[in-house]
């Protein structure tokens, strides 16, 4: 191919991106993968190692998934609530904005925001909690045989989501996305983790569970919690879950109203002051996230004697997890903020009763999959027969079927965590269309089982 001395291959952007960055920052050059790309058959190579990621991530089945599941108020209700897609693409706007500001890499801290919440279930936190307390054998309705229990792990959306990438994404001849690393390691992190935690994850290389994250990923978590309590605040606004006077009461609307003067009291409009004061919030987080990390970094420096890059790699796994997150001044402000988000919109009637719906139909879905496996689509019983090695349930004779689902499949926690993958993929409106398939057949409804 004959290549154009005007295009910038993945050498010369690394040459440029290493001239942009801060000391801190994390290099594309240093990117690594369980997989080298060329054996992807990608040899013409004008993009670098996280842009990459970020494509991927964008183009993979579970991201588009993502438009179609709840964040706190059902999305197919109105217009206007979030869903987990614009959730994630919050994030990553937030996130780039800390990241510049910072000078560190962008590119890797949007991948790391766009994937960290790939794994969740549809109906938010409350498909995660059904799905915890089926595997822990909490559920007196999925009553799983103890030697599942003991052996099937848990279940957590961070995990998850580093699951889809690596193991239930199929895109290429192997198994995951084959994203670099630092992503993996950035969406794991984005929310708490441990050392040792029972959950299957296909491959812990790379992850660095026992250290704090890069400060790419730390960008992330704190543009995740960031994101999520100011849209929730908004959309619980928007839904009248609260009203607009009581939030004025918090301790950070306070110092915004200060700070705003007369655009404040000047103002008439009820939803431009909802507007000021959910901006003046991000704004308010954001700048002391950047500034207060600032500060910690030059007082690292300081101590450290740390002057190049090179330094910063040796010392960059003994840092806090917490190097960038809010001030000490700020941290009070955000947690009343957060506690009460949970008090007046998460436990708000509304969002109790669509919690309570959840329930009802994750604990049926994962009752009627693991009851009777042939409920389950064609492509997870060929799971189970090439990842657990089982007979392909639709090749046995019908009679055959019962003694094998009771022999083998109830017995294996590696079927549980299969069906588990299943349900944990599935949006909120292929859940209840689901549900209404095996709970409330009517006339003319037709099963969608068997279309993915």
């Amino acid at each position: 191919m004959n290549r154009s001395r005007w295009i910038l291959d993945r050498r010369s952007l690394e040459e440029a991106e290493d001239r942009r960055l801060s000391l801190f920052a994390t290099r594309s050059s240093e990117a690594s993968r369980r997989r080298n790309v060329p054996e992807e058959g990608r040899h013409f190579d004008y993009r670098l190692a996280f842009q990459r990621d970020r494509d991927r991530i964008v183009h993979s089945r579970a991201f588009r998934r993502l438009k179609h599941k709840t964040q706190v108020f059902v999305p197919h209700l109105a217009d206007h609530p979030r869903t987990r897609l614009t959730h994630t693409l919050e994030v990553a706007q937030i996130g780039r904005t800390i990241a510049r500001a910072l000078g560190l890499n962008e590119d890797l801290v949007e991948a790391i925001a766009l994937g960290h919440d790939m794994g969740h279930t549809a109906f938010g936190h409350t498909g995660e909690t059904v799905l915890r307390e089926i595997l822990a054998g909490e559920s007196s309705e999925v009553p799983l045989p103890p030697v599942v229990v003991r052996e099937v792990g848990t279940f957590k959306h961070n995990y998850q989501s580093l699951r889809v990438v690596d193991l239930l994404e199929r895109r290429y001849d192997h198994p995951g996305l084959n994203l670099t690393d630092q992503v993996r390691e950035g969406i794991l992190k984005h929310t708490t983790w441990k050392k040792r935690f029972p959950f299957p994850l296909p491959d812990e290389e790379g992850l660095h569970l026992g250290e704090p994250c890069h400060l790419e990923g730390q960008v992330v978590a704190v543009a995740d919690e960031i994101a999520q309590q100011t849209h929730d605040l908004e959309d619980g606004l928007r839904a009248g879950s609260v009203e607009l006077g009581t939030v004025e009461r918090l301790e950070i609307s306070r110092r915004i109203v200060e700070r705003l003067g007369e655009g404040w009291t000047g103002e008439r409009h009820r939803w431009r002051r909802q507007n000021l004061l959910v901006r003046g919030m991000i704004h308010l987080l954001v700048t002391d996230v950047i500034t207060a990390a600032a500060a910690r970094l030059d007082r690292l420096v300081s101590r450290r004697g740390i002057e190049t890059h090179e330094a910063w790699l040796e010392e960059q796994r003994g840092i806090s997890q917490t190097t960038v997150w809010f001030s000490t001044a700020t941290t009070p402000l955000f947690d009343e903020l957060k506690a009460f988000i949970y008090q007046f919109i998460i436990n708000h009637p509304q969002v109790n009763r669509q919690d309570w719906r959840a329930r009802r139909v994750v604990t049926a879905l994962f009752r009627a999959f693991w009851t009777n496996p042939l409920n389950l689509p064609s492509y997870v019983l060929l799971r189970a027969h090439e990842e657990l090695g089982f007979p392909y349930l639709r090749d046995l004779p019908i009679g055959a079927v019962a003694a094998e689902v009771a022999s083998r499949y109830h017995s294996s926690p590696g079927f549980a965590r299969l069906v588990t993958d299943h349900i944990a993929g599935m949006s909120d409106r292929f859940a209840l269309e689901e549900y209404r398939s095996l709970e409330q057949p009517g006339p003319g409804h037709w099963p969608t089982g068997g279309v993915q």
